[in-house]
């Protein structure tokens, strides 16, 4: 009995408890703090990512407008055989080319533009379009197609193009985006 009344030690092992309960916090705070910041890097990077294929995006957009014709000079552009006939002709039309929504960067069949924008290559493919009667031709659009009051307008219906974009650094492909974008033109 008198050895369990005995207190002698009993603070080095309730110190000791309480090293090991703060180091404990003080280690999970310096794995929170550590997770914080690696968590704020992915972000910083993705949102690159994301500016970049949004760049890549007003690219593509450029290219519509431009009905295939390369007017604006863009950093190594490389411009797919198909992206005229993509432009011009609905789905159902194309013989031959991928309208599939995946894009693969080792496969230059797989896109129909590349530009690079900094340290980011951006990939942009259009995946479907639907025919519109808003084509290189308007001539008839606003003005009808008589005189006086009994005028017909034209409703412009435009083509709707569904794009792909992937864009990703140069040097380290895991730091990407993908979007997905309807178009109407």
């Amino acid at each position: 009995m008198k050895t369990l009344k005995n207190e002698k030690g009993f603070a080095l092992v309730f110190v000791l408890v309480l090293a090991a309960i703060v180091l404990a916090m003080t280690m999970g705070m310096l794995f929170m703090a550590s997770q914080g910041s690696s968590i704020s890097g992915h972000q910083k990077r993705y949102r690159t990512a994301g500016e970049a294929s949004r760049g890549g995006m007003e690219a593509m957009f450029q290219m519509i407008s431009d009905r295939g014709i390369q007017t604006t000079p863009f950093t190594n552009q490389v411009i797919g055989p198909g992206l005229v006939t993509k432009l011009a002709f609905p789905t159902t039309t194309w013989v031959g080319m991928d309208n599939t929504m995946t894009i693969n960067p080792s496969d230059n069949t797989s896109f129909d533009m590349r530009v690079d924008l900094g340290v980011y290559r951006v990939y942009t493919k259009i995946a479907d379009t639907v025919d519109g009667n808003s084509g290189s031709d308007e001539g008839l659009e606003k003005f009808g197609t008589g005189s006086g009051s009994g005028e017909v307008t034209v409703v412009s219906v435009p083509y709707l193009y569904t794009i792909e974009v992937l864009a990703q650094t140069v040097n380290n492909p895991t730091d990407r985006s993908r979007l997905s974008v309807l178009y109407q033109y």
